[in-house]
């Protein structure tokens, strides 16, 4: 059983509602709930039962999520104020209203993922990596995941995404759900304010997320004043340049190098007989760094 640690801080709701950092994010509703079983299943209700009360950047976080779930159906709960989480519903149109094609959408995690590296970086000071297809990592450990998830199609709209984020804040060692994990108290952060992380995190979103929106959901053009998405991307994908094995469905598995990232967000493993295999975000059951057994002391994955 946990020991018990003090409790954490409430979010500041009126600076998380102040209209002027709403305005200056762009977002149109933010809505603070104290529990919830998954903010990324309410929302996912909410956008099929009242779609027009949920605009583009329309936000939900929660104090305490009872059911949280990430990739491959992965269940986990962390104690009240102790992370943020949160999900944002996106209906990706460019500056003219044209809808986003629906291939580009797989490059919304990575761009949480990015937001979120540079709130750890310039909020709390840590220094953070992306790991393939949607972990942020703080040195080698898990800090935060990402999980996307499309909404219906109604009336032959282009359907929402909606997207969940859960990061880690003041849990201490025994609190984390796996070894590998950490959090940003663990990691001597700067601070360890949630609603200023939380803040920050959706600021930077918003900018990436405009800019990749207003390129027509293209990877490759310049955005927010610098290099591409792809570009931005890769240069802190720590998969890349590695040794990994990919497990797919149908118990098949690759075990390559991982060259680079495609126009989709997908890797390129390239194997032994330098063929290479496009494994997408949907098909990966786990990715992780390999060595042959004869080169790794103890054998098997590292």
């Amino acid at each position: 059983m946990a020991e018990a640690h003090n409790p954490g801080i409430p979010l500041d709701r009126s600076e998380l509602g102040d209209q002027r950092f709403l305005s200056a994010a762009g977002i149109s509703r933010l809505d603070v709930v104290d529990s919830t079983g998954s903010t990324n299943a309410d929302l996912l209700r909410a956008v099929t039962v009242e779609p027009a009360s949920w605009p583009d950047l329309s936000v939900l976080t929660a104090e305490y999520q009872t059911a949280a779930r990430g990739r491959l159906e992965r269940h986990w709960e962390a104690p009240p104020l102790s992370s943020v989480s949160v999900s944002i519903v996106l209906r990706p149109v460019n500056a003219e209203g044209r809808p986003l094609p629906t291939q580009s959408y797989s490059w919304l995690s990575l761009i949480a993922a990015l937001a979120l590296r540079e709130t750890l970086l310039e909020t709390a000071g840590i220094p953070a990596e992306l790991k393939w297809p949607n972990d942020v990592l703080v040195r080698g450990r898990k800090i935060a995941g990402i999980l996307a998830q499309m909404g219906p199609m109604a009336d032959g709209t282009v359907p929402p995404v909606v997207l969940g984020t859960g990061l880690n804040v003041t849990l201490h060692e025994d609190e984390l759900p796996v070894p590998t994990a950490t959090s940003v108290f663990l990691e001597g952060a700067q601070t360890t304010d949630r609603t200023q992380l939380l803040k920050s995190y959706l600021s930077h979103f918003a900018v990436l997320y405009r800019s990749f929106c207003n390129a027509d959901g293209d990877p490759t053009a310049g955005m927010a004043g610098g290099p591409s998405l792809h570009k931005r991307v890769e240069a802190v994908m720590v998969t890349l340049g590695r040794q990994v094995r990919a497990q797919l469905p149908g118990d098949h598995e690759i075990i390559g190098h991982a060259s680079r990232l495609d126009e989709y967000g997908s890797l390129l493993v390239v194997d032994k007989d330098s063929r290479e295999h496009v494994v997408t975000a949907g098909d990966v059951v786990h990715l992780r760094p390999w060595t042959a057994p004869e080169d790794a002391g103890q054998g098997g994955y590292a």
